[in-house]
């Protein structure tokens, strides 16, 4: 744990302390406004769309200007879009709200990036647990949070408007910390060194397809559930003070994995590893259909976080296998586009289902995505072990 990366996880900290107050308020905020009930979610889902929108775009400027000046950037976006957010709920407007979303989604294409950096600030033998840890660093938003969203609730006479003004001084903290990371310079190319292969080509390997389809498969089960987990819980009667508990653990459930994740991964190898994550999600899914208790939130939301650690690490574990060091930044931007893509479909899905289906059919409907991530993960062993043989 050298210096920068120990900066890289506060600031990973810091980033999930956004995602995890915006995805505790949004809904929230959006089901207040919202012209209609199913448009609650829009200013979730105008997050994660931002984020798709901005990648081509983040990976244009951090091959210019490096992982830091791109990284700044996002945080001074940060700030801008919730002080935007903050005057959206002061002034009760609903389309200014989710266009102040859209714009944080740069913040986010940014913040995906921290854990593919991360691996560039340790040595070959130790990037797994580089990773693991970066994304351990959630942990701090796992605490700060939801209880930044309830203490910050009734600053205001509009509700949530503190918590916006609280998440930009999150932003200004971040660029501080931000300021002080070092990242390795690019390698020098050669003359007649091309940038490497065509994205086409890379996309095409079988560890590509699988890496990010389990990536953006895991990500969008957690973000359809636990974007729809305020409402659900509003609907069932229990206060805020109770949400905020159940995405403390959750998040909690996200992030404390990430001391030990990465030390599994070198044991076992990364598609194990996934394979329990699958197997966690499908306990989430059981417990959450087993009834609308406090603890059954509580406990389905913190496997929920298991399985998507599990799945989300060994994902970014895997890719590294699948791009060279000169192909990093489109390799990397084709991977959160599409993790950002279906993000974007399960917000808007989220919300739509939980208003007009309810919380069990959400559930059930949320079992595809995983059947589909456990079969991606079988296909690619079956290779390997067929390639292995020949």
């Amino acid at each position: 744990m050298n210096p920068s990366l120990a900066l890289l996880a506060l600031c990973q900290g810091l980033f999930l302390t956004n995602n995890v107050t915006f995805i505790a308020i949004n809904g929230l905020v959006g089901l207040s406004l919202a012209p209609l009930g199913w448009m609650a979610t829009l200013p979730v889902m105008g997050y994660v769309v931002g984020g798709a929108l901005s990648t081509g775009l983040v990976a244009r400027t951090q091959s210019r200007w490096g992982r830091r000046a791109s990284f700044q950037s996002g945080l001074a976006v940060a700030l801008l879009s919730c002080l935007l957010c903050a005057y959206a709920a002061w002034s009760r407007n609903f389309w200014l709200l989710v266009s102040a979303t859209v714009v944080a989604g740069y913040y986010s294409a940014n913040g995906q990036l921290y854990r593919f950096a991360a691996a560039e600030l340790a040595a070959p033998a130790f990037r797994e647990k580089a990773v693991s840890l970066v994304l351990a660093g959630g942990l701090l938003g796992a605490v700060l949070g939801p209880n930044l969203a309830a203490r910050t609730r009734e600053l205001t006479a509009a509700p949530f408007v503190g918590a916006y003004l609280a998440l930009a001084a999150v932003a200004l903290l971040g660029m501080a910390l931000m300021a002080g990371l070092r990242f390795p310079p690019s390698p020098p190319r050669s003359e007649g060194q091309g940038s490497g292969r065509p994205l086409s080509e890379i996309m095409r390997q079988p560890v590509f397809i699988v890496a990010t389809a389990t990536a953006a498969l895991g990500y969008g089960v957690m973000n359809l559930l636990m974007a729809a987990t305020p409402l659900a819980m509003q609907v069932c009667g229990l206060p805020f003070a109770d949400t905020a508990l159940v995405l403390e653990w959750h998040v909690i459930g996200m992030f404390a994995p990430g001391f030990f994740t990465g030390h599994l991964i070198r044991k076992f190898g990364a598609l194990p590893v996934m394979g329990v994550g699958v197997l966690l999600n499908a306990a989430c899914i059981a417990v959450a259909l087993s009834g609308v208790q406090l603890h059954q939130f509580v406990v389905a939301l913190f496997l929920l976080g298991l399985g998507w650690n599990f799945l989300f690490t060994g994902s970014t574990t895997l890719s590294l296998r699948a791009y060279r060091p000169e192909e990093k930044d489109r390799a990397q931007a084709a991977i959160n586009f599409f993790v950002f893509l279906v993000m974007a479909l399960s917000s808007f899905a989220s919300g739509a289902l939980v208003t007009t289906q309810g919380w069990a059919l959400l559930n059930l409907g949320s079992l595809l995505p995983v059947a589909l991530t456990g079969a991606a993960l079988a296909w690619l062993a079956l290779r390997q072990r067929a390639e292995g043989r020949a």
